[in-house]
């Protein structure tokens, strides 16, 4: 199985926007840098649909001085809503890109250079992860770097896939109405609960970036 890292970027209390969405910047400089480090020693960079359509991102590792190998990109959308002018698709040509969804290919989408996967669904009509990530490794994508948001991210720590934390904490507090980086986990007992172990902390600027394996 394929190696999956989850990377979060969160105030103090676990908040990766404002309750209005504003999220640019939470975390510093160096922090945001090392991200994209990361991104670099990973095959791919995966997002849901709602960060690719919020955000428009282009999810490269961009990096002074940097020419290397570019991650390819994954959007999970099952109903393909990202739009032919969307950064991602654009340049689907110059950087790999894939889309997993749980309907056949939109020409949209492979007109552009899109790879589509389609895979089975589970309960809302949502990729069933543990075939994504099957899949995604049969195309060669053995480590991969989940970014978010926090519906994604709760889906991957449900399922059991993650196997590192990559935690970059900003000294802030947003609050309740703040968005969480990571979703509901339907978690009744502490024992049910996700567990890692730190194996590294460190001061980034005014951030602590904060690295755990799963136990």
């Amino acid at each position: 199985m394929a190696q999956v890292t989850l990377k979060l970027a969160t105030s103090l209390d676990g908040r990766i926007a404002t309750g209005a969405g504003e999220s640019r910047w939470i975390t510093g400089e160096a922090a945001r840098e090392e991200a994209h480090r990361l991104r670099a020693a990973h095959d791919a960079v995966l997002v849901g649909v709602e960060t690719a359509l919020a955000d428009d991102p282009e999810l490269t590792v961009r990096l002074p001085g940097y020419n290397g190998r570019q991650p390819a990109r994954v959007v999970l959308d099952s109903r393909q809503r990202l739009r032919s002018d969307c950064r991602l698709v654009a340049t689907a040509r110059e950087v790999p890109t894939f889309v997993v969804s749980t309907t056949p290919p939109a020409p949209h989408l492979t007109e552009a250079g899109v790879r589509v996967i389609q895979v089975r669904a589970v309960g809302e009509d949502r990729p069933e992860l543990k075939t994504v990530v099957q899949a995604l490794e049969a195309e060669g994508l053995s480590r991969l770097f989940v970014e978010g948001g926090g519906q994604v991210a709760a889906s991957f720590l449900r399922c059991g896939l993650v196997d590192a934390l990559e935690w970059f904490r900003a000294p802030i507090v947003i609050g309740g109405e703040g968005r969480p980086g990571v979703g509901a986990l339907a978690v009744a007992a502490l024992a049910e609960a996700p567990h890692f172990r730190r194996v590294e902390a460190r001061e980034l600027g005014a951030d602590l970036w904060e690295r755990y394996e799963r136990t």
